[in-house]
């Protein structure tokens, strides 16, 4: 009998793959409207990009921070925040040309996109909706209701180092509940994966396999469709 594949095992969510939640600072969200004044910048574990600590006289919170910020700046959310760097407002009030982050699906979701070190969207044009051109390369569109905010996420060189030591890239993968290493299913046994077992490395029979195939047999390509002319 065969043993659970790596899918497999990843579903089940054990410790290699549980988020440690307990090292968690906070999920930054949306704060409500008004001024901010930035407390402090500190590291989430699990983020490449860093945190803000804003704070005014009613409310605190974190936001992902953005390049150039520094303690003591103040930002603005809410409409009347105007086009500075960390202001966050509506899609519709941010001009053409802009660069924005931490953008809303849709309204009051929090934002979703454009969320790591270093990224940011260029907002392209206005109409119905806004169309921004997104850190990929893709042009997406947006409701003009849904919020951004202005200039591109801080930390840009995180991963800019080399690593040196395999031991500092095992951390890092931890750190956001990913596997370490990834080992290749021709190279295994037979036993822990179907393109296993052999004298040679080879798959031994068809790669593809089908939509609908159980957990354990869904491995190499899925539902592959023939190339079109």
């Amino acid at each position: 009998m065969g043993k659970h594949i790596i899918p497999q095992r990843r579903g089940k969510g054990g410790l290699v793959y549980r988020s440690p939640s307990h090292r968690h600072v906070a999920k930054p969200v949306h704060l409500g409207e008004g001024k901010y004044s930035v407390k402090g910048i500190i590291h989430a574990p699990g983020r490449n990009a860093p945190l803000l600590v804003l704070r005014n006289d009613k409310i605190s919170g974190y936001q992902i921070a953005f390049n150039g910020a520094h303690v003591g700046q103040e930002v603005s959310i809410g409409p009347g925040s105007g086009t500075a760097d960390g202001s966050t407002i509506t899609l519709g009030m941010i001009p053409d040309g802009s660069t924005v982050y931490n953008i809303e699906s849709q309204p009051g979701d929090g934002g979703k996109f454009c969320r790591t070190a270093g990224t940011g969207a260029l907002v392209v044009s206005h109409g119905e909706t806004v169309t921004l051109k997104l850190a990929s390369g893709k042009i997406r569109s947006f409701h003009p209701s849904c919020l951004a905010t202005i200039g591109s996420v801080a930390g840009s060189g995180a991963r800019d180092s080399p690593v040196l030591k395999a031991g500092n890239s095992v951390h890092f993968y931890r750190s956001k509940a990913k596997r370490p290493i990834s080992v290749r299913g021709v190279a295994m046994n037979a036993i822990n994966h179907p393109h296993g077992g052999g004298n040679h490395q080879h798959v031994g029979g068809p790669s593809t396999v089908g939509r609908g195939a159980p957990p354990g047999r869904k491995v190499g390509r899925l539902s592959p469709q023939r190339r079109k002319q």
